[in-house]
């Protein structure tokens, strides 16, 4: 696995947005469809602001919860980017 080039700092697509679901209780992305969110990618979606580089959402989340890595953040965010949540400027 690779790591992201640095810096990358993702932010989420033009009309996506982060939004609370409040008949499922949890985060849910709104693009065209509605897209529920794991525990994981909702705690580091909620950092993709683009102005937050991907080794300050790995610290933040490492605040926050054990066992962080970069490498799972990285490979969460290509998945998004590949699903076009999230845009990865880097």
């Amino acid at each position: 696995m690779t790591l992201l080039p640095d810096p990358t700092v993702p932010r989420l697509r033009a009309g996506v947005r982060l939004t609370h679901d409040p008949a499922r209780g949890e985060l849910a992305l709104l693009p065209e469809r509605v897209v529920v969110l794991n525990d994981t990618a909702a705690a580091v979606l909620t950092h993709c602001d683009g102005t937050r580089d991907v080794g300050r959402i790995v610290r933040r989340l490492a605040e926050e919860y054990e066992g962080v890595s970069t490498e799972d953040v990285c490979e969460l965010l290509r998945r998004l980017a590949e699903r076009r949540v999230v845009d990865l400027d880097g």
